[in-house]
């Protein structure tokens, strides 16, 4: 299972739910206290911001980064969950969630994952260039940037609320 939060509550989180694993999307600017449960081999910070095209001072998403998302995901043992997070729980940590069921759970249609963000989150907005690079490195031939594209916005929130993604 896989948790989707922001960073304000990613103690409370990985506490509630268990979780030995943690993806942390957040820019440089950001102090991450990652709970002591877990293990710093378990906890995978890749440094961007939430943007889609260059702004100065910012870290863009990059191919490198969604290619070091799908390592650590390939190596979750997956005996106990995992927390995504950035920011606000809204952009980057929906994206990463996605594209690790999308990586897990290759047969499973993008349509049906995208469908089941939007009803656990009418905030969810899934960083479109790290979706789009998510679909490059997997094959996906497009479809999981038309699957999010389908799932349209989201409700504009300044935080999202938590909430799980199954692998199946």
């Amino acid at each position: 299972m896989i948790h989707v939060c922001s960073l304000a509550l990613l103690p409370s989180v990985v506490t509630q739910t268990g979780a030995r694993h943690v993806v942390t999307l957040l820019g440089n600017e950001t102090n991450v206290n990652c709970p002591d449960c877990i293990p710093r081999d378990n906890h995978l910070w890749l440094r961007m911001h939430d943007i889609v095209s260059p702004i100065d001072g910012h870290i863009i998403p990059a191919e490198d980064h969604v290619g070091d998302l799908l390592r650590f995901v390939r190596n979750w043992d997956r005996a106990a969950p995992m927390v995504v997070h950035c920011y606000a729980g809204i952009s980057r940590s929906t994206a990463a969630a996605f594209t690790t069921v999308c990586a897990l759970n290759p047969r499973r249609d993008e349509r049906e994952i995208a469908l089941e963000i939007r009803q656990a989150s009418p905030t969810a907005c899934p960083n479109t260039r790290i979706v789009a690079y998510a679909d490059k490195l997997l094959g996906r031939e497009g479809r999981m940037i038309a699957a999010v594209e389908s799932i349209g916005r989201g409700v504009i929130a300044e935080e999202g609320v938590p909430f799980s993604l199954s692998l199946e």
